[in-house]
């Protein structure tokens, strides 16, 4: 079976009354739990912007305290699992704030993971990519969030002496 483009996907929602909108969602919630957890943040955690972030940041900060540090490995990863999943909240929100606000938190924890990840190639570029790209998402931000955005950076720099 072939997909519809979202262009007949629209119209043929705009046949539908709420009520069967409704269960089609519910019903799309039951086959994936990307769908239901999607669903949950456009329901519940849309309207506190602000909480859904610190959730997903304390979500973060308990991944990180499960990784097995015995090996550089195991560390690679765990890590490369905590971004995938950081990423998706990113994609839930869509919101340029939200996506700083939770990879400056990601490169904070990867920074107080011992040891270090400045030892492990992998590890570094990773942090570099995740760095840059927060550089990039800051410049499109309005000025005073830049400033702010980039004092944080800056703070991340002193922290790795660079």
């Amino acid at each position: 079976m072939k997909a519809a483009s979202i262009k007949e996907l629209k119209q043929a929602m705009a046949n539908r009354t709420s009520g069967e909108l409704s269960d089609l969602c519910l019903r799309l919630a039951r086959f994936k739990k990307e769908n239901k957890e999607l669903l949950t943040y456009l329901l519940l955690e849309l309207p506190d912007e602000a909480s859904y972030i610190e959730s997903v940041k304390a979500e973060i900060s308990g991944e990180f305290e499960q990784i097995n540090t015995s090996s550089y490995y195991y560390i690679k990863k765990s890590v490369r699992k905590i971004l995938r999943a950081t990423k998706k909240y990113i994609r839930y929100s869509q919101k340029k704030e939200t996506e700083v606000e939770l990879l400056l938190h990601f490169c904070f924890l990867m920074k107080a993971l011992r040891p270090s990840i400045f030892r492990n190639t992998v590890l570094r570029n990773l942090y570099d990519r995740q760095l840059s790209g927060i550089r990039k998402v800051i410049s499109t931000l309005h000025e005073d969030l830049q400033y702010d955005y980039q004092m944080e950076v800056g703070r991340l720099r002193e922290l790795d002496g660079g």
